[in-house]
């Protein structure tokens, strides 16, 4: 077996999630062991591949590739956010069980399913390290809402078991009476927080960034964008005036009603797949379908998430929206989301890079500022191919550019320079069109989930960054649908690698 093989078998066992979701044999009846013996282990098992991959003469690309899960692998088990982590997202090992098992079939992982909520729980119940009282209370009202609920059928006959199971997690969350407060929320106030925080923005990112570069980073760009929010509203409004363009995108053109903005998603994605040829010179072979989120995950799910088609083809990729409060959202949001998360985001890069012949942890490699950089390129991508329908869908574009901006501004806050809760929400408030409810659920998932919020447009700036680089070597033989094919033909990679990659590329007879 090769240090690839080793290494993505390594990260599947820590992630069986992961393999069910793209319908990878061999973890079907698998569950992360979430005990401290059991992540130990994995984590000596994961050393000891890294340290032979020191004098491997595997591929550089693969390598690069596979250091960095290995990497990813010890960051995460060494900054223990598993023991503060217990709200919403699939970070949150109770809560992904609840969201995921309705969509992926644990019909041979119901055995395990108690033990591994019982783990959760005593890695909280026994941690020096203290989720927030609100979290707290958010874990306890997801797990009540589950437990108040009919059984149901993925539970099978273990019902009484996992409920029970569900149950003992619940009074460990009500028993923890020391939980940290909202002026407290980031890691910098847990032990080593600071240590792990920094390792966790470099490990995110791909990059040697500190915490207070990628802050003043966020700055900056925010600024920038006000000057096209005054220069679009001048167009639609008749105004310049930040503010009052901010108020209107708050409270006007909003959805009528649910079915409205699952119908307009699939009309983008339409359009959008109408036409990619121009800019792609690969299509994927799976198609992408547009579905509600169940109504029992509404009140915990996204806004919008996509989950890639398995590779049996059996189901095609699935851009999922949630209605939730859809009266109450800003319908500017949809068709840049729609690009973002479908077409030509997500669904081609994860569907054209499972198809490729790659080795399996080039094809499924977790490297955020890729995956999510790419993602967030092709919102900016969509309107250099016509695909906004008009300048009202523009502001989605810029509110998504604002708020990856924030990300930038308010995680670091967070974790690194000691923000209150408050002073997080109060900043994406003033600086972005995000509905309160967003804003209270993003600044939540940037305090359970550290650093990830950061890889967004770290990502997308490198991608248009060596985009550009090409375009000038190139000069008239630069072709894009041969860089969009390149970029996402390659899998996911580090962003120092795909720097490399599309220099080779332009160096190229």
């Amino acid at each position: 077996m090769s240090l690839a093989d080793e290494m993505f078998q390594a990260y599947m066992d820590w992630s069986p999630w992961s393999a069910s979701m793209y319908g990878l044999p061999g973890w079907e009846d698998q569950l992360e062991d979430l005990s401290v013996d059991g992540e130990q282990a994995l984590r000596a098992r994961v050393a000891d591949i890294l340290g032979r991959a020191e004098t491997s003469d595997e591929d550089p690309v693969t390598l690069a590739v596979l250091k960095h899960q290995g990497e990813s692998i010890v960051t995460r088990i060494d900054s223990r956010l598993i023991e503060h982590t217990v709200a919403t997202g699939l970070a949150a090992p109770v809560n992904a069980l609840l969201m995921l098992a309705s969509q992926l079939d644990v019909s041979q992982r119901l055995g395990k399913i108690p033990r591994y909520v019982e783990q959760a729980g005593e890695r909280i119940r026994d941690s020096d390290r203290r989720p927030l009282r609100r979290h707290l209370q958010a874990g306890v009202t997801r797990v009540e809402r589950f437990l108040a609920s009919a059984p149901e059928e993925w539970e099978g006959e273990l019902s009484p078991e996992i409920r029970a199971s569900v149950a003992g997690f619940r009074d460990v969350l009500v028993s923890i009476e020391d939980g940290r407060g909202d002026d407290q929320p980031g890691l910098c106030w847990l032990p080593e927080g600071e240590k792990n925080y920094a390792n966790l923005a470099r490990n995110f990112t791909t990059t040697s960034r500190t915490p207070d570069e990628l802050h003043r980073l966020g700055l900056d760009l925010i600024a920038r964008l006000r000057e096209e929010y005054a220069e679009i509203g001048s167009r639609v409004w008749g105004t310049s005036d930040v503010p009052e363009i901010f108020h209107r995108l708050r409270t006007e053109l909003l959805w009528d009603n649910e079915e409205q903005m699952i119908e307009h998603a699939v009309e983008a994605i339409a359009r959008a797949e109408a036409e990619a040829p121009k800019w792609f010179g690969r299509m994927p072979k799976v198609g992408c379908q547009v579905l509600p989120v169940a109504e029992a995950e509404r009140e915990t799910a996204g806004i919008a998430f996509y989950l890639p088609a398995p590779l049996d083809g059996s189901r095609p990729g699935t851009y999922w929206l949630n209605p939730l409060g859809a009266t109450e959202r800003s319908r500017t949001w949809s068709e840049a989301t729609a690009f973002h998360e479908a077409v030509p985001g997500h669904h081609y890069q994860l569907s054209i890079a499972a198809e490729n012949d790659l080795p399996d942890i080039r094809k499924f490699a977790f490297i955020v500022p890729y995956l999510e950089g790419w993602g967030l390129y092709t919102e900016r991508l969509a309107d250099e191919m016509g695909l906004y329908s008009s300048d009202e869908q523009r502001f989605g574009m810029l509110s998504l550019d604002a708020m990856r901006a924030a990300r930038l501004v308010v995680d670091t806050g967070l974790h690194a320079f000691g923000w209150t809760r408050q002073q997080a929400v109060d900043y994406l408030r003033e600086n972005t069109v995000m509905p309160e409810p967003e804003i209270q659920a993003e600044i939540d998932r940037y305090i359970e989930m550290p650093g990830q919020a950061l890889a967004y447009m770290v990502g997308r700036l490198e991608i248009q960054r060596v985009r550009e680089e090409a375009a000038a070597r190139l000069g008239d033989r630069f072709d894009v649908r041969a860089f969009h094919d390149l970029v996402i033909g390659m899998g996911p990679v580090p962003l120092s690698v795909l720097d490399q990659q599309v220099t080779a590329w332009t160096a190229s007879p």
